[in-house]
């Protein structure tokens, strides 16, 4: 069993969209959940990404969450969406360095830009591009776990 988290700012928009994603591949060997390393508790995945989750088909039921060290703990990997959010996680749970890498880090050896694009504040069509940036790199991910 393999335990993927994924880590945005407010745990609202690009870790929960990545979770539902993930989650819609229905792996038997595969947990996941999000978290935010500035999130409130309790609140909804945003107006668009649940617009966009629900125009694919993909189904959600989104409470945000803030990251805590037990969830660091369940992580087999913790993935970011940001090299910010990995440096964040790296100096609040030095044990986590060797597990942590942005997502696109983890799926891919190219050197560029590793960050996804935040779409808070943007229009719907912002965030139904994180949604094909997510669903790109969470396909290669699902292909690298099942190696």
């Amino acid at each position: 069993m393999k335990n993927i988290l994924f880590v945005c700012t407010g745990n609202t928009c690009r870790s929960p969209m990545a979770e539902a994603i993930l989650r819609n591949y229905n792996l038997s060997d595969i947990e996941v959940k999000s978290a935010g390393v500035y999130a409130y508790g309790g609140q909804t995945a945003s107006e668009y990404t649940v617009t966009v989750l629900d125009k694919h088909k993909i189904v959600q039921d989104h409470a945000s969450s803030p990251l805590k060290g037990e969830d660091i703990e369940w992580a087999t990997y913790v993935l970011t969406m940001t090299e910010g959010h990995k440096q964040l996680i790296a100096s609040h749970y030095p044990q986590a360095i060797e597990k942590t890498f942005t997502l696109k880090e983890f799926v891919s050896d190219d050197p560029g830009n590793r960050d996804i694009s935040d779409p808070f504040g943007g229009n719907e069509q912002v965030y139904e591009q994180t949604f094909h940036e997510l669903s790109k790199w969470i396909k290669k991910l699902v292909e690298k776990l099942k190696d």
